[in-house]
């Protein structure tokens, strides 16, 4: 997630700049889609920015998303654990209030940058029980000073339009060794269950082998009911989970494993595809497919080759990524999601995705039939960072920068 502090690679020679494991032809060409501006002249809050005591400092969108709920409002949750909602109107100026917790999450640190609020979800029947879901990591203490949390909220009972701070009920924590890789993506999937994406862990190279390590939950995709409740947890473990009962003590939450630092999960609307970016470390960076049950190879493999003294080549257990590109590229990826809008036909049913350090922006095409990536078209060769990536209730796309909300319009 964010910019990983990854070595890069250097006198590698000519590469190409992605490589899909396929033999067919790729589109790349440039898009007819411009990157501008969605809410040019909304205002953050002075105390949100610092402008009010004269320390200012970048909101840090990390999170933009609809509830679902038939208001026409986006939400958008910076990483200092404050959430805002507002009218998605090209024109708005103000945003509200929605809820602030800055005093339960980890403060952000610029030099450590992959801690704090970093996930915002609403429940299928928001409208009906006012129930949205977060991540953040835990403000420090002597005993947890890395603590990834999951948390249930409600909104006010005498206002649905404001989050209540004093409704949270903790689903799951999760020990950290270190402070980066976190994951942080909690959303719904098509079958009303909640995913959640947690990170390796941290450090390099995967120190405690966490990816392919059953017993615990880092470096995995999680699948939990947040409906039902099993006898001593705030929530119950699917029966169709991969790993229920089978190997024994493996974690009964894990959906898929073998991932690093998936930022982000998304759900095509059209096909219930599961979409993951997965930030890589040396010199790869990935775009996988999510299945139940499925090893996508970290700590073996990154991207579609051998990882480390302990690396593996392509083998039947584990699944390649299904496109990659290499840190001559860019260096962080920020996983987006398919695009099923009405606005910009030319992006019908591509997968938007961004790189964080370089902020280029791709649409990629995928054949599910053939197995193939058969376009990686440009958006954007270059700009500036790109954290995160959302839809409203229409199904438009917006991507954040550290200040900015950003959308698409066809060229000129």
């Amino acid at each position: 997630m964010l910019l990983c502090f990854r070595s890069c690679i250097l006198g590698l020679g000519c590469l190409s700049l992605f490589a899909t494991g396929v033999m067919g032809e790729v589109d790349e060409s440039t898009l007819p889609v411009k990157v501008v501006p969605a809410f040019p002249d909304l205002e953050w809050p002075e105390w949100l920015t610092g402008v009010d005591t004269g320390k200012p400092r970048d909101p840090r969108p990390i999170e933009i998303t609809g509830a679902g709920d038939g208001s026409d409002r986006l939400f958008v949750a910076t990483q200092y654990g404050t959430i805002h909602s507002f009218e998605n109107n090209p024109h708005v100026t103000n945003m509200s209030l929605f809820l602030d917790i800055q005093e339960r999450v980890m403060p952000f640190n610029p030099n450590t940058n992959e801690e704090g609020f970093l996930g915002l979800t609403f429940h299928p029947r928001f409208q009906e029980n006012g129930e949205f879901f977060v991540y953040y990591t835990a403000a420090p203490t002597e005993e947890k000073p890395h603590l990834s949390r999951v948390s249930r909220f409600r909104t006010k009972a005498n206002n649905p339009d404001e989050g209540d701070p004093d409704s949270e009920e903790v689903l799951l924590e999760i020990d950290e060794p270190y402070w980066n890789h976190n994951g942080g993506t909690v959303v719904f999937g098509p079958d009303g269950y909640l995913y959640i994406v947690v990170g390796d862990g941290g450090a390099f190279n995967d120190p405690h082998m966490n990816g392919q390590n059953l017993h615990t939950l880092l470096g995995k995709i999680l699948r939990i009911d947040v409906d039902q409740k099993d006898k001593d947890l705030s929530y119950a473990i699917p029966k169709d989970n991969p790993f229920i009962g089978e190997p024994k003590f493996a974690r009964g939450e894990i959906w898929a494993y073998g991932l690093r630092n998936p930022w982000r999960l998304s759900f095509d609307r059209e096909t219930e595809t599961g979409w993951a970016g997965d930030v890589g470390q040396n010199e790869w960076e990935e775009i996988d497919i999510i299945e139940r049950g499925g090893n996508y190879g970290w700590n073996l493999r990154e991207g579609m080759h051998s990882f480390g003294p302990g690396g593996v080549e392509p083998n039947e257990n584990l699944i390649e990524p299904i496109w990659e590109y290499h840190h001559d590229v860019g260096k962080s990826i920020t996983g987006g999601t398919v695009y099923r809008g009405k606005k910009i036909p030319a992006l019908a049913g591509g997968y938007l995705y961004a790189d964080y350090v370089s902020g280029q922006l791709w649409a990629l095409w995928y054949d599910p039939e053939k197995k193939e990536v058969i376009a990686n078209r440009s958006i954007r060769d270059k700009g500036a960072p790109v954290i995160s990536c959302g839809e409203d209730d229409e199904g438009e796309v917006y991507f954040t920068g550290e200040r900015e909300i950003f959308t698409f319009a066809p060229t000129e």
